[in-house]
C-alpha cells in the first residue's frame, strides 16, 4: 500500500499529521512522533520544533551564502561553480511507484531547507527524545550554506531495464535519454558507471557537500541504496564570466570556449530542453553525462612542456591557444607554423574541441580516490560534468572525435560514464520530477 493510501492510519485524535507549512510529515517524522506517543514522552515541545524549522526556513533572509532551490531550472547548471562538489548515483530498490515519488517528495523538501542552512530537521536539544536518531546527522551544524546547490536527476534504468518497464513509466522515457555508446579507449568500471537516480551536491565547504549526499541517503533507505560516489575538488571550468578558468591536474586551462550562463540564448539553444523537444515534463530540463577520467599523472610530468602544450593546443601559463596571447583568443585552425605543419596541431585537444561547432555547459572538477596499489600511482583526474539539449547531437560526437584522435589520450583513461535526465525546477510546495509522476 502507498504512502498516499494510508491517511486514515496516520491520523491521530487531533487529526492529519501534517509538517512545516501544513505538508504531510515525512516517513521518518511520522515515526518518530508515532515511537514518542508509544513510549508516553510529550508531543508538544517536538511539534513545535518541526514548525519552528518551518518558520525558520520561511523567514531566513537571503544572502550570499545560500542559492534557492526553488525556481525554473534547477540549481546547480548554471549555477556559478562552487568549489567542492560531492556526485552519487543511486539504484531504486522498491518495486512501489508511490515509494518512489514520494522520496522524490522528501528529497525536495530536505534539499531545500539544506540549500537554506537549515537541518533537514531535529537534531536534539530540548523535547527531543534521546532514545530516538535526530532527524539530521549533524555534521553541517555551524556552517553557512555555503552556496549549496543539489540537483537531481533521472538514468534511463529508471524507466527501463532489461526490458521491463519497471514503475509503467517506459512511455515517458525522452528519445535523447540514451547510454553513452561505448568509445574507443574506454576501460569503464560497471561499479562506477550507470545509475536509476542521481544526486550532484556542489558547494564552498566540502563538509556542507558531504552532509547533503549523506542526509538524503538516510532519507532514501529502503527505497534507494548508492551505486557509486565521488568527491571532487578544485573546479576545472567555470559556469559564468564572472569565474576564471580553473586548472586541471595537468596545471591546463581547458574549457574556456565552453558555453557560460550569461548567454542566455546560447543556453536556450544548447542546454534548456524545449517543449518541441518532448516530452512536456523536461521542458526547462536539461541532460547530464558524466565522465571520470582518470589521469596518468607520473607518466604526465615525465614529458617536455612543448609536448605538453602540443598536447593541449595551448599555453600553459597564459591559457591561450598556440600562437595566441590571451585565453579566450579564438584558435586559428588555418595558421602554420614555420615547417608548414599547423601551429595548433591536429591532434590536440583544444582543436579537436572546437573542429565539430559543438557547445555544451561544463561543470568538472579534480578528484583523487588515494593509490593505485597495482602501480603505485596516484588514481587522480578529472570528474568531467556537462549539460546539453541532447547527448547524441552535443556530446556524443564531440567525445568519439577525440576518442579516436586526441592526443591526450596517451595521458588518460576514462573509467567511469553516466548519463541522466534533469528535470526543471520545482516550483514552491512541489518536488523535482513532479511532472513525470502527472497523470502517470
Amino acid at each position: 500500500m502507498s504512502r498516499e493510501e494510508r491517511p486514515e492510519q496516520e491520523r491521530g485524535a487531533s487529526g492529519p499529521l501534517d509538517g512545516p507549512r501544513g505538508k504531510r510529515l515525512s516517513r521518518r517524522e511520522a515515526f518518530r512522533l508515532a515511537g514518542a506517543a508509544g513510549t508516553g514522552l510529550a508531543l508538544g515541545a517536538g511539534g513545535m520544533g518541526v514548525a519552528a524549522r518551518g518558520s525558520r526556513a520561511e523567514e531566513a533572509s537571503p544572502d550570499a551564502e545560500a542559492v534557492p532551490f526553488y525556481g525554473a531550472h534547477q540549481a546547480g547548471i548554471a549555477t556559478p561553480s562552487q568549489h567542492r562538489l560531492h556526485f552519487t548515483a543511486f539504484d531504486v530498490v522498491t518495486e512501489d511507484r508511490d515509494e518512489l515519488r514520494d522520496l522524490l517528495r522528501e528529497w525536495s523538501e530536505a534539499a531545500a531547507l539544506m540549500c537554506a542552512g537549515e537541518p533537514v530537521g531535529d537534531v536534539g536539544g530540548a523535547g527531543f527524545s534521546p532514545y530516538l536518531p535526530p532527524d539530521d546527522t549533524g555534521e553541517a551544524i555551524g556552517h553557512p550554506a555555503s552556496r549549496l546547490t543539489i540537483t537531481f536527476g533521472f538514468g534511463p534504468t529508471l524507466f527501463e531495464r532489461d526490458g521491463e518497464d519497471r514503475f509503467g513509466l517506459a512511455a515517458r522515457r525522452p528519445k535523447a535519454l540514451a547510454p553513452i555508446p561505448p568509445m574507443p579507449g574506454d576501460a569503464l568500471r560497471p561499479e562506477l558507471s550507470g545509475g536509476d537516480l542521481c544526486v550532484q551536491a556542489c558547494a564552498d565547504d566540502p563538509q556542507v557537500a558531504f552532509h547533503a549526499v549523506r542526509n538524503l541517503a538516510r532519507i532514501g533507505r529502503g527505497v534507494v541504496e548508492m551505486r557509486w560516489s565521488q568527491m571532487g575538488f578544485g573546479r576545472t571550468s567555470s559556469t559564468s564570466r564572472q569565474q576564471e578558468t580553473g586548472r586541471n591536474l595537468f596545471g591546463f586551462k581547458d574549457g574556456t570556449n565552453n558555453l557560460k550562463a550569461e548567454d542566455e540564448r546560447a543556453m536556450d539553444r544548447n542546454v534548456w530542453v524545449g517543449l518541441s523537444e518532448g516530452p512536456g515534463w523536461m521542458e526547462g530540463g536539461t541532460y547530464l553525462v558524466s565522465r571520470r577520467i582518470r589521469m596518468l599523472i607520473e607518466v604526465w610530468d615525465r614529458s617536455s612542456l612543448d609536448d605538453q602544450e602540443k598536447t593541449f593546443g595551448r599555453h600553459k601559463v597564459s591559457g591561450a591557444p598556440i600562437g595566441r596571447e590571451g585565453e579566450f583568443d579564438a584558435v586559428d585552425l588555418e595558421a602554420e607554423g614555420e615547417d608548414g605543419e599547423p601551429l595548433v596541431p591536429e591532434n590536440s585537444h583544444v582543436r579537436l574541441g572546437a573542429e565539430g561547432g559543438e557547445s555544451i555547459l561544463r561543470r568538472s572538477y579534480s578528484y583523487t580516490d588515494g593509490i593505485d596499489r597495482e602501480r603505485g600511482q596516484l588514481d587522480a583526474g578529472l570528474f568531467f560534468v556537462c549539460f546539453q539539449r541532447d547527448p547524441g547531437r552535443q556530446f556524443v560526437p564531440m567525445q568519439r572525435r577525440m576518442a579516436e584522435n586526441d592526443a591526450l589520450n596517451e595521458y588518460i583513461s576514462h573509467t567511469g560514464s553516466a548519463v541522466f535526465a534533469l528535470p526543471p525546477g520545482a516550483r514552491e510546495g512541489g518536488y523535482v520530477g513532479e511532472g513525470l509522476f502527472a497523470g502517470a
